[in-house]
């Protein structure tokens, strides 16, 4: 059992903040006294994730760009989502009814960039839907999307629940790696949960016996055979995947997050996970650092979404490096019509794609994987590497 204390090497949050983090760490100790003592990490990330008016995602901080603590792809330039627009036209192409759910839309603007590319395009969808549970973020794609987008384009709509059925387009940018994991670890070959106890008034790491026959399950087959190891298997993301695609009448999902298939996920080099924060664009391993102020997340296990996906009847059409994937929908392409070589905004725009292709930065790392169902949705990534899954 120890307790993990902020690095000084990050930034010191205001008062404010620390404020409303001591509220978020009341909160979850109550939850821990009720719980008997302890919760799972799983529970933990959860709470300091997605607690009504108290979790990072759900309470009013600014996440997003360069005054939050992360940037996504559809935040660095619109070219990402006039890029994956290509795609998305393939699937509603296939589609009867021509309609895309986005989940976690983030600030909206990937929703924003899609319409608009689509509408170029003339492949506009009859209907936009949006699955975010956070009221905040909500309010902001609202307004991202009432200025860029006329209503008589596409019609856009929120919804508080996934439909019962799903015809086109689903797109997921960089929602599974924020669903909360379970980290298990094997030591001297007993099993043991992960998880978060209260004492010497403070929060501290902990661990119980795994008692969970499934999660041990999943682990005693992902991990590697010998020695000791600590890892996350996400139970709940492939839940997640395996309804998305049951209610999948016809179309595909495009799913874009970092991961790895599972034989470069556990490896000996990854023995206590990939479960980090991210805090004013810094990278940090502590989970217990500032609750309600850093953002939690693990690495995707592809192999595991995949095989999400098939027990639903969906299909791996493809899966690539997000470099490739982007190179095959045309962002070059879509760079070059941006503006005059030597302009500004150009070199801009060129360092932006720059980051999103680079291998490193964001172009090997980030992952996209295309599983359909009841269509066939040709892959426009120039390299396919389904095989390594």
């Amino acid at each position: 059992m120890h307790r993990l204390d902020p690095s000084p090497s990050l930034p010191l949050p205001d008062a404010d903040a620390q404020a409303h983090s001591a509220r978020v760490v009341s909160h979850i100790r109550d939850e821990i006294a009720r719980s008997g003592g302890f919760i799972s990490l799983a529970r933990y990330v959860e709470l300091a994730l997605y607690a009504p008016s108290l979790g990072y995602y759900v309470a009013g901080s600014r996440k997003f760009g360069a005054e939050g603590d992360f940037v996504t792809g559809p935040e660095l330039t619109p070219l990402y989502g006039a890029a994956l627009a290509r795609q998305v036209e393939r699937i509603l192409e296939v589609s009867g009814r021509r309609e895309i759910l986005e989940l976690g839309a983030g600030s909206g603007a990937l929703a924003a960039s899609l319409l608009d590319a689509l509408a170029e395009r003339n492949a506009s969808p009859t209907r936009y839907r949006i699955l975010e549970v956070s009221p905040t973020l909500r309010e902001r794609q609202q307004a991202t999307l009432a200025r860029v987008v006329p209503p008589t384009e596409a019609p856009v709509e929120w919804v508080d629940r996934l439909p019962a059925t799903i015809t086109g387009a689903v797109v997921m940018n960089e929602v599974l790696d924020a669903i909360a994991p379970q980290v298990v670890a094997r030591q001297g070959g007993a099993w043991f949960e992960r998880g978060v106890v209260w004492r010497s008034n403070a929060l501290m790491l902990d661990q119980r016996p795994l008692v969970d026959a499934a999660v041990r399950a999943l682990a005693a087959t992902r991990f590697p055979s010998d020695g000791d190891y600590a890892s996350e298997v996400n139970p709940a993301a492939e839940a997640l995947v395996t309804t998305l695609a049951r209610r999948l009448d016809q179309g595909a999902l495009v799913i874009v997050d970092y991961g790895f298939p599972r034989h470069e996920y556990y490896v000996a080099d990854r023995r206590e996970g990939t479960l980090v924060g991210h805090y004013r664009h810094r990278v940090h391993t502590n989970p217990l650092l500032w609750p309600g102020l850093s953002d939690l997340t693990a690495h995707v296990d592809f192999t595991a979404i995949a095989e999400a996906g098939e027990r639903a009847g969906a299909r791996v059409a493809g899966f690539a490096t997000q470099a490739a994937f982007l190179l095959g929908c045309g962002i070059l392409d879509l760079l070059a019509a941006e503006d005059a070589p030597e302009s500004t905004r150009y070199l801009r725009a060129a360092a932006h794609v720059q980051k999103l292709v680079s291998p490193a930065e964001m172009g090997e790392l980030f992952k996209v994987m295309l599983l359909e169902r009841g269509a066939d949705c040709a892959f426009l990534a120039v390299t396919d590497m389904t095989h390594r899954l």
